[in-house]
């Protein structure tokens, strides 16, 4: 089925009727200028050969052209489902931590935009993998599924903030639980879920949940982001979060635990800082167990403007090399 990308630009072939007007005024006046020199042969051999038939196949050229290239510039497409043949990759799950301490600004521009960028570039080094995203703060939950759609998942990490999540603090278990249960759906393939977050855990320590998903098959790796010296957290009015005796709260990165949470893990407890922490990752996925997955089939769109245009310029080319005259 045809359809136009810019159907609204067909209004353009109204030119083509006032192209039809204008010949007809033409036309008109001409007839009536030859009938007031009152002897048809005297006219004749004024226009001696001119034909008729020539002067109306050259503006039907003309007005070929025209159509043909109003068409081009609506570009008209045809829909065609196309189902992209099955492709080995592994499953990777990246958790953000959005809790408040990552709006600190110990690492510029924050340690929220700072996580951003990595995932952006995580996201790129790993095309070819299904990739889910998770949010978590004191709780988790899924903020995309494992997929291939690459796009979305970056648009979900960059529009992340606090808000997002009313159960503040940092707690390492629903993420690792919830990434062991979307895990579970393809256990063929290999399992990563990859950490990143300040540190800075309330709870009590998820090490032993670690072990346990671990044994299952996943590999859990750390990022941490921001500096052990500590900073203040920024609020939306403009002043610093304070605990309940009114002083100004400052948060530290805790690499010690994302350090033992990796080992825990069986994974690699990186740092954002660090120059190769994307190249480490990148190779650890691609050690991971490869699984064939059906990738899902999508609408493409195939124009033929370019076709149209090919016939707009031959139509212009006839019709400057037809002669008006005839022999």
């Amino acid at each position: 089925m045809i359809q136009f990308e810019n159907p609204i630009l067909l209004h353009l072939l109204w030119a083509l009727l006032l192209h039809a007007l204008l010949l007809l005024v033409y036309w008109n006046w001409r007839q009536r200028t030859l009938q007031r020199l009152g002897s048809p042969a005297l006219a004749q051999r004024l226009l001696l050969g001119f034909s008729e038939r020539r002067f109306w196949f050259k503006n039907a050229l003309f007005a070929g052209a025209l159509v043909c290239l109003v068409l081009a510039i609506a570009n008209p497409q045809r829909a065609v489902r196309r189902t992209p043949p099955p492709q080995r990759s592994a499953d990777v799950l990246i958790a953000l931590d959005i809790s408040q301490s990552m709006l600190a600004k110990d690492v510029k521009p924050s340690r929220l935009e700072q996580a951003k960028k990595l995932i952006q570039q995580l996201v790129k080094s790993l095309e070819g993998e299904r990739i889910g995203l998770i949010f978590f703060a004191g709780d988790a939950y899924i903020q995309m599924p494992l997929s291939t759609d690459y796009e979305a998942l970056v648009m979900f990490a960059i529009n992340a903030t606090p808000d997002y999540i009313t159960d503040q603090g940092t707690d390492f278990t629903p993420p690792i639980d919830l990434a062991a249960r979307l895990f579970s759906s393809n256990p063929e393939s290999g399992h990563a879920l990859i950490l990143i977050s300040d540190g800075e855990q309330h709870e009590d320590l998820p090490l032993q949940r670690a072990r346990e998903a671990h044994a299952d098959g996943m590999i859990i790796h750390t990022v941490s982001v921001g500096s052990g010296a500590g900073a203040v957290i920024p609020t939306n009015r403009g002043d610093f979060k304070r605990d309940f005796t009114g002083q100004v709260i400052k948060t530290k990165a805790n690499e010690t635990l994302l350090r033992n949470l990796a080992q825990s893990g069986g994974g690699l407890a990186l740092s954002l800082t660090d120059a190769g922490t994307l190249q480490a990752l990148t190779n650890a996925v691609g050690s991971l167990q490869k699984s064939a997955v059906e990738a899902k089939a999508y609408t493409a769109y195939v124009s033929y403007f370019q076709w149209l245009l090919l016939a707009s310029l031959l139509f212009l080319v006839l019709e400057q090399v037809l002669w008006w005259r005839k022999k």
